[in-house]
């Protein structure tokens, strides 16, 4: 019986180590040209943690990089959206405050639910020409991967790119305030 239980614990040591978990990635698949352009030229992005008073919920005390991956995605989505116009005499900057990435600590389905919120602010008067708040969530079956780790880390991977995702699509409709 110990035998078993030695051999079984081997095998499950053995299978675990094998798996890495994947890095945070947040680059959003399949974004489209859009049809709608804003009458503003971008200038410049930021993606920023939220301050205490801001906050709607937990955010990791760990997690430096997410921001800076945030940014680095969400550029790369409206690169390719092509959403707004160079040539526009309206220069804008995108603010985005990360409100709330509550990772799971455990479970069969790792959850992670994510909410920032965006702001289109005018260079030229400071004013908030857009603003959107996006929740989202990413979540991971327990089939994904045995490791617990592997589907933490591939939760916030999918919670940070549906939320960009969503707000690149918000963007198809959206009207600036002038």
């Amino acid at each position: 019986m110990i035998r078993k239980a030695f051999v079984a614990a081997s095998l499950l040591l053995v299978l675990t180590g094998c798996v890495s978990a994947p890095p945070l990635n947040f680059a959003v698949d399949g974004v489209q040209a859009s049809a709608h352009k804003l009458d503003a030229d971008l200038r410049a992005t930021s993606v920023s943690y939220a301050s205490p008073a801001e906050k709607t919920g937990d955010l990791p005390s760990d997690g430096e990089a997410v921001p800076q991956l945030w940014q680095s995605a969400l550029q790369e989505g409206l690169n390719r959206a092509t959403l707004f116009d160079d040539d526009s005499s309206n220069k804008v900057n995108l603010l985005v405050k990360i409100m709330e990435l509550d990772v799971p600590a455990g479970g069969v389905t790792m959850t992670t639910t994510s909410m920032a919120r965006y702001q289109l602010v005018s260079r030229k008067t400071g004013k908030v020409l857009y603003q959107k708040d996006i929740a989202a969530i990413g979540e991971v079956p327990p089939g994904y991967a045995f490791s617990g780790l592997v589907r933490i880390k591939e939760s916030i991977n999918r919670a940070v790119q549906n939320n960009i995702r969503e707000f690149l699509s918000s963007m198809d409709t959206a009207t600036l305030a002038h």
